[in-house]
């Protein structure tokens, strides 16, 4: 049986340094989201455009992660995660450089592609740096720096935006100022991919992206191929059902992240950049904790109960555009962040339970291409309603919809067979996660079922 790779330098510093790489790039990618009025006034647009914005961003994240979710287990998560750094200051440059339409647009793109590859090689290098008797935490870490990144960015993005000087200008500049800070960190993070797995990778494979190097060393070329992302069979079932209930969830917080603004601005007359960023910080807040409570719930109630909140949450957020008030938005957006987090913890749970170390940055990659999907058509389909209907019509039809998927889902958990089904491992089983091991593991160093 192969060892597990050996520790490489790096202490404390090294896990500290991905976490904020990974923070970094997450927070780049909802800075816009209070600062869409501004931009809107700035170069004149609609609220469809802004909704096509949010989606394109969210498409170049699925695009990303088809295309590139399994680089790093490749190629090594050190370079991979210096290449999303370096997206995310190109896509800040760009915003802040920003002065039409389409600008805007590359710049999302590029934060899409950012945090596609962020999100699969930053969270499988923080389990890779944590010894097994501190998994647990590690996923920890890697919860709070991705839906903290989600949460700061719109939170500092609004305040510089409401009381600062510049606010199309300041808010990029701060994220350049700490994409810089996370580049120099990344110098404390070793390598945790073996040496003989990267060496295979670069060499190129008949299927999926390749690196390949001329025979002097002296170039490199790349040559990305879409292919669908690997899901064990053993949890496809219980992948499918946490990745639909995420996704329900992340597409009403996706609405949120783009229209919350709009709404404010024109149903409640509040004009007030840092409360756009509230709501949607609020609505990431909650989808952590939520994540967190799967560690306490019962495997085989974690699921229905992130569908009963999503209905709930649904329920909320159409009170709030019918009645014209905030106080059931913010509720509504802290309930589906509880229950969205609830489904994205037991998905991950299942990938972490039911996937071997070389293949855990593809099954993550895979597992947030569902929910990205998710996030981004909805948003466009909202657009086309509120150009239709206004934004009331839209937002309660859209609400309803969510409901629906939830309560499908929820019949779907009834209905499944009770002798022969995966169970689903949570984050709090991480003793199921075998240590990081070369590319060939074993069939008896494989994770069974919890």
């Amino acid at each position: 049986m192969p060892s597990a790779p050996p520790r490489r330098p790096g202490g404390p510093l090294a896990p500290a340094a991905v976490a904020l790489a990974f923070w970094v790039t997450m927070a780049g990618t909802t800075v816009p989201t209070p600062l869409y009025p501004l931009y809107q006034r700035a170069f004149g647009f609609s609220t469809f455009t802004v909704t096509v914005i949010f989606a394109v961003y969210a498409l170049g994240v699925v695009a990303g992660l088809l295309t590139l979710g399994r680089l790093s287990d490749r190629i090594g998560r050190r370079p991979v995660i210096l290449a999303a750094l370096l997206l995310a200051a190109a896509a800040a440059t760009l915003f802040e450089l920003a002065d039409s339409l389409p600008w805007l647009l590359a710049a999302r793109v590029l934060s899409g592609f950012g945090a596609a590859l962020v999100t699969g090689a930053a969270t499988a290098a923080l389990l890779d740096l944590a010894p097994p008797e501190r998994r647990l935490r590690a996923q920890t870490v890697a919860l709070a720096a991705n839906m903290g990144g989600l949460a700061g960015g719109t939170l500092f993005a609004g305040v510089l935006a409401e009381w600062a000087g510049s606010p199309l200008r300041l808010p990029w500049t701060v994220t350049l100022v700490l994409t810089g800070a996370a580049l120099l960190g990344l110098l404390a993070v070793p390598e945790t991919v073996p040496a003989e797995v990267r060496r295979a990778g670069r060499s190129g494979s008949p299927t999926g992206s390749t690196l390949r190097f001329s025979p002097t060393g002296s170039t490199l070329r790349f040559r990305p191929r879409l292919r669908p992302l690997h899901v064990p069979p053993g949890i496809r079932p219980a992948f499918l059902r946490a990745a639909l209930a995420g996704g329900a969830g992340f597409a009403v917080t996706g609405v949120l992240t783009a229209v919350s603004g709009l709404f404010l601005a024109t149903v409640l007359g509040l004009h007030n950049h840092a409360l756009t960023g509230l709501v949607v910080a609020l609505a990431f807040l909650s989808t952590a904790v939520g994540q967190l409570l799967v560690r306490v719930l019962p495997p085989a109630r974690a699921l229905p109960l992130a569908c009963a909140g999503l209905v709930l949450a649904a329920a909320l957020v159409a009170g709030a555009l019918l009645g014209g008030t905030l106080p059931p938005l913010l509720l509504g957006a802290c309930v589906n962040g509880l229950a969205t987090g609830t489904a994205i913890g037991t998905g991950l749970g299942t990938v972490n339970g039911g996937v071997e170390p070389h293949r855990r940055g593809e099954a993550v990659s895979a597992f947030f291409a569902v929910l990205f999907t998710m996030l981004s058509v909805p948003v466009i389909g909202v657009g086309v309603l509120v150009r239709a209907t206004g934004l009331r019509t839209a937002g309660v039809g859209f609400s309803a919809a969510v409901a629906v998927l939830a309560l499908a889902v929820a019949a779907g958990l009834v209905r499944r067979p009770r002798h022969g089904a995966s169970p689903v491992p949570t984050a709090a089983e991480p003793a199921a996660v075998p240590a990081a091991a070369p590319a060939a593991t074993p069939a008896a160093a494989r994770p069974g079922k919890a």
